[in-house]
């Protein structure tokens, strides 16, 4: 029996992806040091986050979502956010980066494709720096930066702790 392949689509976030995007964010919460939060969220305690990346201006959200063979059902693959480095008015010009990959869709160039659409999203922004932190070790998410032109610029020795240990984070930055 053949199979019709699935298509990845990059679009901006919307409210319905909610639920998806916060199980998908979840994951990364009980299974990783990728991210340093320790309690699972519900999908109203991401409500803020997600409306907090309009479909415009220099805080973005990008979904990359796999169309299924059943109409217009969508399974998210990942997604990548640009959003305040730091809250002072001075940092206006600087953001964070961050992109997530649901478990079961590594090495497909996922975070490839969300990087490539949020980058292209930013690129007529008043904005001068990116900054991504990795927690350590990451050589996958290592290279994707490096493979867009981010340099590693510092690393904070075990800045958090998680799962009984500490981690390291390093800090990436790239021009734009």
């Amino acid at each position: 029996m053949s199979s019709k392949p699935t298509e990845v689509q990059v679009r901006p976030g919307v409210e319905g992806d909610l639920e998806a995007l916060t199980d998908l964010y979840n994951h990364y919460v009980r299974e990783t040091p990728i991210t340093f939060d320790t309690a699972v969220f519900t999908p109203e305690e991401r409500r803020p986050w997600l409306l907090s990346h309009p479909e415009d201006g220099p805080y973005r959200l990008m979904v990359a979502a796999e169309s299924g063979l059943r109409g217009n059902s969508q399974r998210i693959l990942g997604y990548a956010t640009s959003s305040p480095y730091r809250p002072k008015a001075a940092y206006a010009t600087s953001v964070e980066v961050t992109v997530y990959v649901a478990p079961d869709a590594g090495r497909r160039g996922i975070g490839t494709l969300l990087y490539k659409a949020l980058f292209a999203a930013l690129a007529d922004e008043d904005l001068h720096r990116a900054y991504a932190g990795i927690a350590q070790p990451n050589e996958a998410s290592v290279r994707l930066h490096e493979r867009f032109g981010f340099r590693h610029i510092g690393t904070y020795g075990e800045v958090g702790r998680k799962f009984g240990r500490y981690w390291d984070v390093a800090w990436y930055e790239k021009e734009l």
